[in-house]
């Protein structure tokens, strides 16, 4: 297993970590899964035994059962690894029972901690941008977690590039804690991180978390071209998370990801998370999975380096059109670009 600076932090990461959503298996939860106490510790022990350090998981995650049942499952390994979580989602129907408020925020990290049995965690991350709460409030609550020693580390999730550099420059401006990371959705279904939330990362020094990595299970290979899907899963006409927007050019992508799999004789899954795993603006990708199966042909991706053909190949059909600026610096300004700049409009630039 390969470990990854956390952005400009200290902490060391595996390049696969462990996600939690579907621990519990309550309300609308239990369409991701309902694994138990003891298929946690099952799991647990396979990602261990795999090298993974990082389990991530929120306290909205089945009404933070899923953080209870990770506090049970870790039991007295709790001191070995990293515990991620995040708040920010409706925890009850009281109006400051959301957000990103100090009521909020330092209320929520207090139930995290008791529900997952610890007295800290390794990362506290914002689940989700609050427009109303003044930056200045929020930071100011996640820098006193962090000076009381009930946080290490503070990152976001799901946030716009200027939410991003917004939260960055309020830190730096006020002297409170700086988020070292960023959790946001990218796979090769859905690649719009690579416009601003990639580059931004890489030119401030932010670690990237990816979440669903194979697109709810889009990218596993179950789901076909002009075939039923399998049963017991979602159509796509039921997909929210990522929507699909157009199926001819997720079943392109499908399709290449089943031909270097069969070539290679591993699976569709195992193809698309080395592809994230290799892109140098991720840090960590995070697999979750209804069973041990699933979860073990997950983890034999951190052990496939895909070659430079079956990279390009994979590249070429889920590439994005380069919208505007971008476009017109790719243009007019390629004399003077920086490397985050490059690493979108690069691959541009050779046509």
């Amino acid at each position: 297993m390969e470990y990854r600076l956390l952005g400009h932090s200290g902490l060391k990461v595996s390049v696969l970590s462990l996600g939690t959503m579907t621990f519990g298996g309550q309300g609308k939860f239990a369409k991701t899964g309902q694994t138990d106490v003891e298929a946690a510790q099952r799991q647990i022990g396979l990602c261990l035994d795999a090298g993974i350090n990082l389990f991530d998981t929120a306290d909205v995650y089945s009404g933070g059962e899923s953080e209870v049942i990770l506090g049970k499952a870790l039991g007295g390994k709790r001191n070995d690894v990293l515990i991620a979580s995040k708040a920010r989602f409706p925890m009850g129907d009281g109006p400051n029972d959301r957000g990103s408020s100090r009521h909020h925020i330092l209320r929520a990290c207090e139930a995290s901690l008791k529900r997952l049995n610890t007295d800290y965690l390794d990362l506290y991350q914002l689940h989700q941008w609050d427009g109303q709460t003044p930056l200045e409030e929020t930071l100011r609550a996640l820098d006193d977690l962090v000076s009381s020693g009930k946080v290490r580390y503070v990152g976001v999730s799901n946030f716009s590039a200027w939410h991003v550099m917004k939260t960055l420059g309020v830190a730096q401006a006020s002297h409170y804690i700086r988020p070292v990371s960023q959790q946001i959705h990218y796979t090769l279904q859905a690649r719009e991180a690579e416009y601003e939330l990639l580059p931004a990362a890489q030119d401030q020094g932010l670690g990237t978390l990816v979440w669903s990595p194979l697109a709810g299970g889009l990218l596993s290979g179950k789901y076909r071209r002009n075939q039923a899907a399998p049963e017991g899963t979602r159509h796509l006409a039921d997909w929210g998370e990522p929507p699909v927007r157009d199926e001819n050019a997720l079943y392109d992508v499908v399709d290449v990801l089943v031909d270097i799999a069969e070539t290679r004789g591993v699976s569709a899954a195992q193809i698309a998370l080395a592809w994230l795993i290799a892109r140098p603006q991720v840090t960590s990708v995070i697999v979750g999975a209804r069973n041990d199966t699933q979860l073990q042909d997950n983890l034999k991706a951190a052990d496939i380096t895909l070659t430079t053909e079956e990279t390009e190949k994979l590249n070429a059909v889920s590439q994005l059109p380069l919208l505007y600026p971008y476009w017109h610096q790719a243009q007019t300004a390629s004399d003077r670009l920086s490397a985050a700049d490059l690493s979108l409009i690069a691959p541009y630039l050779k046509k």
